[in-house]
């Protein structure tokens, strides 16, 4: 940013996780602390801002199959972070101009964007949230005006429980969430992995990340395969199942393989 002066509300003494991802992404809503902290992080996997777009390309990817091969006409985003090329309500209505998206985030600068890009939205709001506190969410107003719990819903939980720690209970947090879902609905979830012995050096890696992320951010878990997976209860994984991210119904180039390739894993299940 040219300016170093943050909206109302915006705490400039710590980074925040939506505007670290926003610098990974080459955006411009991000300040000093921002960069310091995914400075040192590159400082250990330099191919640090590829998460960013390997996240960003699954959410694309993730959405328009939903949209376009499931049906589902409301999605509910939480932990959207700061709007970007290629947001959910993009994806879907290029699918259909109808479709209902909510975002939902507790950081006040990315609440203040969204708030701006869709002043005159008919179809997509924005929603103050924490989602350790997921009953207010379904709770909200927002959310209660725009998503219609008696017909499917997609739920995305992407790059966003790897912020939560264990004793915040994600797991916990994730069933309440799928529970409050109508039968059809569809839940995405995308977070970081730890592949231990399968990928020693990797898995030492993530470690180090891991251990940054938590001096800098306070927040960051990368978990093993099991962990992501039970995440998503008895729901109905479909194909690939839990994979790394340019493994799930990739489109050209996505595909290759990098230094974080099995760093970060995603996959859509079905609620029967």
């Amino acid at each position: 940013m040219t300016s170093e002066k943050p909206p109302p509300g915006v705490d400039l003494t710590r980074p925040s996780i939506a505007r670290v991802y926003d610098y990974y992404l080459g955006g411009k809503d991000n300040f000093a602390v921002d960069r310091r902290a995914a400075e040192m992080a590159l400082k250990v996997t330099p191919d640090g801002p590829e998460v960013g777009r390997a996240c960003r390309a699954f959410l694309r990817r993730a959405v328009r199959y939903l949209a376009a091969e499931a049906g589902i006409r409301q999605f509910l985003d939480l932990g959207s972070g700061l709007p970007t090329q290629g947001n959910v309500h993009e994806i879907a209505h290029g699918v259909d101009p109808a479709a209902r998206v909510v975002y939902v985030d507790n950081d006040p600068m990315a609440l203040a964007h969204g708030r701006a890009l869709l002043a005159d939205a008919q179809t997509t709001t924005v929603a103050e949230g924490d989602l350790r506190q997921p009953e207010k969410i379904l709770e909200h107003p927002e959310v209660r005006r725009m998503i219609d719990f008696d017909q499917p819903v997609g739920l995305l939980l992407l790059a966003v429980l790897h912020h939560l720690s264990d004793d915040e209970d994600p797991g916990g947090i994730a069933r309440r969430l799928t529970a409050a879902l109508p039968s059809g609905s569809y839940l995405a979830i995308s977070h970081f992995h730890n592949p231990g012995d399968a990928h020693p050096e990797v898995s030492r890696r993530a470690l180090a990340v891991e251990k940054v992320f938590n001096e800098t951010l306070g927040t960051g878990r990368w978990r093993t395969h099991q962990e992501i997976s039970a995440y998503f209860g008895d729901l109905e994984m479909l194909p690939p199942g839990l994979v790394p991210l340019a493994d799930w119904h990739p489109v050209g180039d996505e595909s290759r393989q990098t230094d974080i390739y099995h760093t970060i894993v995603g996959g859509v299940a079905h609620k029967p």
